[in-house]
């Protein structure tokens, strides 16, 4: 893994407040992308599986986030997981809290 696209991953993660690394025919990814839908919360989507380099992106993800899984879905530069945990997040009140915080 190159420090440079180490450095690109850790940007995108804060490019935007909702940054979600997904793959297109993932269940668990429509999921959190629904949820922040719901919310009418914009987010930014990085689809790893229309990427080049996207396996690459992910295993740095793994090192980041100590999951591999996706989606992995940062708000304001940190993980809260995956999708559900957004989900979990979503049900309880506390994702609505970190997007407005």
């Amino acid at each position: 893994m190159s420090s440079s696209k180490i450095s690109e991953v850790k940007n995108l993660i804060i490019s935007d407040k909702v940054v979600i690394f997904s793959k297109t025919t993932c269940p668990y990814c429509k999921l959190a992308k629904e949820v922040f839908d719901k919310l009418k919360e914009k987010y930014t989507v990085v689809e790893l599986d229309k990427r080049d380099d996207g396996d690459e992106i992910q295993s740095i993800l793994g090192d980041i986030t100590g999951a591999k899984t996706v989606p992995r879905v940062f708000v304001k530069g940190n993980c809260v997981g995956g999708g559900s945990d957004v989900k979990s997040l979503f049900e309880n009140g506390k994702l609505q809290t970190l997007v407005a915080a």
